[in-house]
């Protein structure tokens, strides 16, 4: 992955700013500058430390969705970004009854755009926040059974993305962001690790296209999915030997939240594709966030901790069915998703 390699060269020419916000916490970091570029170059977010609990994106979206359709509609990214802006992105200090206060205050007549005017960094939470979340969400329809059994098309808004485990299928987790890895050289783990049992259908977070596919040493078989927004690359590593991913998945294809993408498995860690040398079957899911094209490949890249937005999707799961001749396993509910392209049906 050039990415591991490239992050050791930034020991050279590198300038850090910190911005810290009086007592808050809130902290800043611009990327590392080559000495050959120029102090011109174009503005746009260079980190984000994401820690909104899964508890406050839960309350945020009941008081979008119970809303929605209302003559005051509350956005649930634009709620987190007001408290994100209060708690100096902080949200180990987040409670209920803060949003509900916001919530309040708006219901009797409040602005959001006054109540943030004179909060400098609402404008950087409100972009952060809206890079991590802002395909998660919406309307959208998906099929349901009728009363026979039969599926039937119904039209919903709320969550539209979906837990990267299949639903009925176990695993173990636990926050492991930044923990040491020492393949290769000494780093630090930059996603989540879900542990599960070999083959269990692992489904795409969030619509998008494929944008990587194939083998490296360190994740194993992988798949990069791409948000259409282009702000999320979602990685999904250590895919099952021999049988890695579903069957219809190419560079390029489209896929729609809740689709099986690929199965869970251990490998990596070896230069010789389809190796098993992770001692302990698990998805590595990563999160990666793009503000500018600069960032997708290099030093310059940002991901960010998704434990909580795994607990937080943990409740939204995509049922799959095993064909009995083919062995693959595949959606049981479709989806439309008005994110995805026109005629884009699902495949999986």
């Amino acid at each position: 992955m050039k990415w591991l390699y490239k992050r050791l060269e930034m020991a050279w020419g590198i300038l850090v700013v910190i911005f810290v916000l009086g007592g808050s916490g809130l902290q800043l970091f611009h990327r590392a500058i080559p000495a050959n570029e120029t102090k011109t170059e174009k503005s746009f977010i260079r980190w984000v430390d994401f820690d909104v609990t899964a508890e406050a994106m839960n309350d945020a979206l009941r008081y979008d969705v119970e809303s929605y359709g209302q003559s005051l509609h509350y956005n649930w990214i634009e709620l987190l970004a007001y408290l994100g802006t209060r708690y100096g992105g902080d949200f180990s200090r987040y409670r209920s009854s803060d949003l509900d206060a916001l919530v309040q205050t708006l219901q009797n007549g409040a602005e959001l755009s006054a109540l943030t005017g004179d909060m400098k960094y609402y404008p950087y939470y409100l972009e952060a926040y809206s890079a991590v979340l802002g395909g998660l969400a919406g309307p959208y329809e998906i099929q349901e059974a009728d009363a026979s059994g039969a599926p039937v098309w119904v039209g919903k808004y709320g969550l539209k993305a979906f837990s990267p485990i299949a639903r009925f299928f176990p695993y173990s987790d636990y926050d492991d962001f930044g923990a040491a890895r020492s393949y290769g050289y000494a780093r630090e783990h930059l996603g989540h690790d879900m542990m599960g049992q070999v083959g269990t259908p692992i489904i795409c977070v969030e619509s998008g296209r494929v944008e990587a596919l194939g083998w490296n040493q360190y994740g194993g078989w992988r798949i990069g999915i791409r948000s259409f927004d282009g702000r999320r690359y979602y990685y999904y590593a250590h895919l099952r030997k021999n049988y890695p991913y579903h069957k219809s998945l190419s560079e390029g294809s489209i896929v729609h939240a809740g689709d099986v993408i690929g199965y869970l498995g251990r490998t990596g860690y070896s230069r010789t594709e389809n190796t098993n040398n992770i001692d302990e079957p698990h998805l590595h899911f990563g999160l990666q966030l793009i503000f500018d094209e600069s960032q997708k490949d290099g030093n310059n890249e940002i991901w960010i901790d998704c434990y909580e937005l795994t607990r937080f999707l943990s409740a939204h799961r995509s049922e799959t069915v095993r064909d009995p001749d083919t062995k693959e396993h595949n959606r049981a509910w479709q989806i439309k998703d008005p994110a995805v392209p026109t005629g884009s049906l699902s495949s999986s």
